[in-house]
């Protein structure tokens, strides 16, 4: 939620870690949620929900970080993940970084590596949570066209003039201008410029065109 106060997940087995790094992290004005495992973070479901980042421990008993990085970044909402470490290697840290995170500290952490970290991750997610905002919004608006001016849609924004989709739907050129003023209103764009780039930002996270 904008205005929202960050959330750190902090999901570390080492409960004199978790107690200092939390103390840290709240002082900085973060918000703290403590997991001694990667279960007890996968239970908590709706805590997820929560804008910030993680804090991960890469060795724990159980599921290890890695493994844990690796589901989460499985999810369709995933939290940045920051790894911590007293155990790290250029192996994990490589693997960890490839696989998203946003940086690897070693234990002991300074103040400033970690305020830094979290302040990276923080941003990243908040940078997230916008694109995905700004996609469910255009899909909503996308999902209120009728069939036909989802067809005039695809046309228009391929750059054909009004005459030509009219020829190509069979139907006469006012009411492809009628079908078009619709589209346009519906998308909420103001010009067929700003039209263009909103069919560019839904081709994003399509695997198909518009229309068939």
């Amino acid at each position: 939620m904008k205005g929202s106060v960050p959330t750190v997940h902090l999901i570390d087995d080492d409960d004199s870690f978790r107690t200092a790094i939390a103390r840290v992290l709240q002082f900085a004005g973060y918000r703290i949620r403590e997991y001694s495992s990667a279960e007890a973070f996968l239970l908590q479901q709706s805590a997820r929900s929560d804008s910030g980042c993680i804090l991960l421990d890469l060795r724990m008993p159980g599921p290890s970080g890695l493994e844990l990085h690796e589901a989460i970044g499985r999810m369709e909402d995933a939290l940045p993940v920051v790894f911590v470490s007293g155990h790290g290697d250029v192996v994990s840290t490589a693997r960890a970084m490839k696989t998203g995170a946003v940086d690897f500290l070693v234990k002991p952490v300074d103040r400033d590596s970690l305020l830094a970290a979290v302040s990276a991750a923080v941003a990243r997610d908040a940078k997230q949570r916008t694109r995905r905002y700004r996609q469910h919004e255009l899909e909503a608006r996308f999902a209120a066209l009728l069939p036909r001016e989802r067809e005039v849609f695809e046309h228009v924004v391929a750059g054909k003039l009004n005459k030509q989709i009219a020829a190509m739907l069979g139907i006469a050129e006012r009411t492809v201008k009628a079908h078009r003023a619709q589209v346009m209103e519906k998308m909420c764009a103001g010009s067929l410029a700003e039209l263009v780039l909103i069919a560019a930002e839904l081709r994003v996270d399509r695997e198909t065109p518009f229309v068939e």
